[in-house]
């Protein structure tokens, strides 16, 4: 398994939404349930054991290299508007991952011409090790942000967790959590809910290894709904548009009402196909 630098923040999505907008399990092959099972055994061993080395914290690149043009242009534009400095807490790698991220919510916002927030609660939807945080708290500035992840126990090769890793990426910012939960069953209110590449088909739960009992696209965007504050946004990155149509389909069945989507051409990422941003808010009563 790669260490967290190499973590995906895609994955190839081609199944349909399941029937009827319900959360009926997906028809399986033989195969697929074989290995639903075998991901069900160390997923549940990975939360009994709960193995943890202690915090981790990258060696930061301290200075960017070997940048192109384009992205040496892009990334010196987006240290200047948000005075931040991702790569003197990161590693290379990391640090142009969230120079990507910051690029893909700044150009969404100027897209939609979505307004300008600051404070309140934003929380994140299976945030993985979560070293996406100083993007979404430079964002956003939020007055608390907490990363929801199902799966923090994850062991890397180095024997560091997920869960490690993420208290290495948020110990420098303040008013900031990372829960091991599913976030099915997460009841807090939120101003702002981010959600980067969720599960919308079955097929990227068994690529990320994890048992097809946590799809359930209904049961989570449900819960979005009922964390989301009135006149709070639900923020949504999918992988091309075919992807962003079904779980477009999955906010409408929950009765969540689209405020605007676009699609994103990153400057400093390049990758197909491109990204798809998309706001939500919920329906009056």
């Amino acid at each position: 398994m790669a260490i967290p630098a190499t973590d995906m923040d895609q994955s190839t999505r081609s199944a349909p939404p399941t029937r009827q907008g319900t959360d009926a399990p997906p028809p399986c092959s033989f195969q697929e349930k074989v290995r639903s099972r075998y991901h069900a055994f160390w997923y549940h061993l990975g939360e009994r054991v709960a193995w943890s080395r202690g915090i981790y914290r990258e060696r930061p690149a301290q200075e960017l290299r070997d940048l192109s043009g384009v992205q040496y242009e892009r990334v010196t534009s987006l240290q200047r508007r948000f005075r931040v400095r991702f790569e003197q807490r990161a590693n290379q790698m990391t640090a142009l991952r969230q120079y990507d991220y910051l690029d893909l919510l700044d150009q969404g916002w100027s897209t939609l011409r979505l307004p300008r927030l600051a404070g309140g609660t934003v929380q994140d939807i299976g945030s993985s090790n979560f070293w996406y945080a100083p993007v979404l708290h430079t964002f956003f500035r939020p007055t608390a942000l907490i990363g929801v992840e199902v799966e923090g126990h994850r062991m890397y090769i180095n024997g560091y967790s997920r869960h490690d890793y993420a208290k290495g990426y948020i110990q420098d910012l303040p008013n900031t959590e990372f829960h091991i939960q599913d976030y099915r069953h997460y009841r807090s209110p939120a101003n702002i809910i981010t959600a980067w590449y969720p599960f919308v088909t079955p097929a990227p739960v068994l690529a990320w290894r994890l048992p097809l009992s946590l799809f359930a696209p209904h049961l989570l965007f449900s819960q979005v709904v009922a964390n989301l504050q009135r006149q709070g946004l639900f923020l949504m990155v999918n992988q091309g548009r075919n992807e962003a149509a079904i779980a477009a389909s999955w906010c409408s069945k929950v009765g969540m009402i689209r405020y605007g989507s676009c699609e994103l051409r990153s400057r400093l990422r390049p990758r197909l196909p491109p990204p798809v941003l998309s706001c939500w808010m919920r329906a009056p009563a």
